[in-house]
């Protein structure tokens, strides 16, 4: 810490300093020459705890998963050149899905800079994409200032990762110390001249018959999930829910829909296209969730409210489009519209469930994922301390299917950008940000293999991170577009793992493995119940598909739905 009688700091003793004036207390990074100076300094700094990972895009994906059940930015850091480069996946994922992050990276000195020197890169350049904004600091003096306005432009607004680049010799320069109050974060404020719009919507909210809410990830990230309860509960309209917007309505509740989409529930799809109203709430309207361009509720008004002005009309024609933050809105509209139940239109959605059970587990001699899935919301028994970190495919489309998420940040995925690999190092970062809740990662036999070094990340850490690992033994999801849209022509599908048992234990981590449905519910206890990390390989019945599914071009009113389950002709 800083003493008194100090009056100049070195560089990299003044982003830990910043750091600490920002509530971080913990980062994820890995060293390396150009960030020696901040890691040097780290050592001094004992309240910072510095999380080791075994790779960069590790440190990335793990800091987004702390800032996703924190609501606080994600710290990693990262050398130059490769370092840098290797925490891009990650950086875009946070862009992707609006995540408060900041990452740190040493550069080469400044004297170097442009010189083609060991591991320099344009890390600036690279990242342009990626982030909200990123900053080269070429002065010491600049740091504090810098690293206050790299946290600023992470929070406010529309979420995102910005980047701080630090040559070595700045980390190393001295400068005087001087931080600005950093002010309370609070929910961004509707946008001025509207209060027609809200009227506006409220209109179309008090005439309609068949309307919908849509509620996204930006409902989580604006702490709003209380308020769109109240909006549904007072005017008794369903609620469908994005991939990233899962947990922010409870799914046991009664006007609870499920996720819409591309591998959403049929009675969501279908609800959509009969509905004569849209509110979406902090949702993009993106490709996985309208079907077809052109055909999203063709019979439907759509209200649109979000954060990022940007992103009103974007994708759907909206009628109405608010812009602010949603708990912000929501309490400006709810006195505005009228109680109700809708009985006849929820009655017409409840037909459609009875007659497409999307969720009836189908007929299996072998071991299903819905069978893992189905017994794990038994062991989670509805806890709100529970936390579900998924990777890409296949899984993490079963998982949103099939478990009850009813509390708020408690479902962390990769959806914009889907990144494989995602889900081991985002559990840890959930891990560390929530330590007093169980962290599931639902994990596929094709991802872990990308960040399965981080297996010795959590075992140092002694991070009691349960990993539910589905091994079908192929890239599941390719497998399923290869057999359905391309004539079944099998390549680079079939992936052969090592012994994840026997792996698991090498890194010191306790795991077993299981074969039959009827072993399944005890391994997930034993796993809860041991009061570290654990692993249990579920070796599931190969070729299952995921389904409901809208074909890539289809409509949602297009759903295919498994011919296994469905209970009319």
């Amino acid at each position: 810490m800083i003493r008194e009688a100090e009056v100049q700091l070195k560089g990299a003793e003044i982003i830990c300093e910043s750091l600490l004036k920002e509530g971080v207390d913990v980062v994820f990074g890995h060293p390396g020459g150009a960030v020696l100076p901040l890691y040097d300094a780290l050592y001094s700094y004992p309240q910072i705890r510095h999380i080791l990972v075994r790779h960069e895009q590790a440190a990335a994906h793990a800091a987004d998963g702390y800032a996703r059940v924190t609501g606080r930015p994600g710290v990693c850091i990262a050398t130059s050149g490769p370092g840098a480069t290797n925490l891009v996946t990650g950086i875009m994922g946070a862009k992707a899905d609006s995540v408060p992050m900041v990452a740190i990276t040493g550069q080469v000195a400044r004297a170097a800079l442009g010189s083609e020197a060991f591991q320099e890169c344009d890390t600036c350049a690279i990242t342009a994409p990626c982030t909200k904004k990123n900053y080269l600091v070429m002065s010491a003096a600049d740091l504090a200032p810098t690293i206050y306005d790299a946290f600023r432009v992470a929070q406010e607004g529309r979420p995102g990762p910005t980047l701080v680049d630090i040559p070595r010799d700045v980390q190393q320069e001295l400068a005087d110390f001087e931080y600005m109050e950093v002010p309370q974060v609070a929910s961004a404020p509707v946008h001025e001249a509207m209060d027609d719009n809200l009227r506006r919507a409220a209109h179309l909210i008090n005439g309609a018959r068949k309307p919908l809410i849509l509620a996204g990830h930006g409902v989580l990230n604006s702490r709003a999930s209380d308020d769109v309860l109240s909006l549904a509960e007072k005017t008794g309209i369903p609620v469908v829910n994005t991939l990233l917007g899962l947990g922010s309505f409870p799914r046991r509740h009664p006007l609870s829909l499920g996720m819409l989409g591309m591998h959403g529930m049929y009675w969501s799809n279908l609800g959509v296209d009969q509905s004569d109203l849209i509110v979406g709430l902090g949702v993009r309207f993106d490709d996985r969730i309208i079907g077809k361009p052109g055909s999203f509720a063709p019979n439907a008004k759509v209200i649109q409210v979000d954060i990022d002005p940007s992103q009103i009309g974007r994708n759907v024609p909206v009628d109405v489009g608010l812009v602010g933050g949603i708990k912000a809105v929501l309490k400006e509209l709810l006195p505005l519209v009228r109680s109700s139940s809708h009985g006849d239109w929820v009655q017409q959605i409840d037909a459609l469930k009875e007659e497409h059970p999307s969720l009836e587990v189908p007929e299996s001699d072998g071991l299903l994922a819905q069978h893992v899935l189905t017994d794990l919301n038994e062991v989670m028994g509805g806890e709100g301390d529970s936390v579900v970190v998924t990777g890409v495919g296949q899984h993490q489309m079963w998982a949103a299917q099939y478990l009850m998420f009813d509390s708020s940040d408690c479902f962390v995925s990769s959806g914009g950008l889907g990144a494989m690999g995602y889900e081991v190092p985002a559990a840890m970062g959930a891990q560390v940000g929530r330590p007093e809740s169980t962290v599931w990662s639902i994990a596929g036999d094709g991802g872990i293999q990308m960040t399965i070094q981080e297996l010795a990340t959590i075992s140092d850490e002694k991070l009691p991170v349960k990993i539910a690992l589905f091994n079908n033994g192929d890239l599941g999801m390719v497998r399923q577009w290869q057999e359905m849209f391309y004539q079944g022509h099998y390549k680079a599908v079939s992936i052969p793992g090592p012994d994840f048992v026997r792996m698991s234990e090498a890194f010191g981590i306790p795991a077993l493995r299981v074969t039959r449905r009827e072993d399944v519910l005890h391994a997930l206890r034993r796993a809860k119940a041991d009061a570290g990390p654990y692993l249990i390989e579920f070796v599931l019945k190969p070729d299952e598909s995921v389904y409901p599914m809208v074909p890539s071009g289809a409509t949602l009113a297009q759903t295919v739905e498994d011919p296994r389950t469905r209970r009319t002709g």
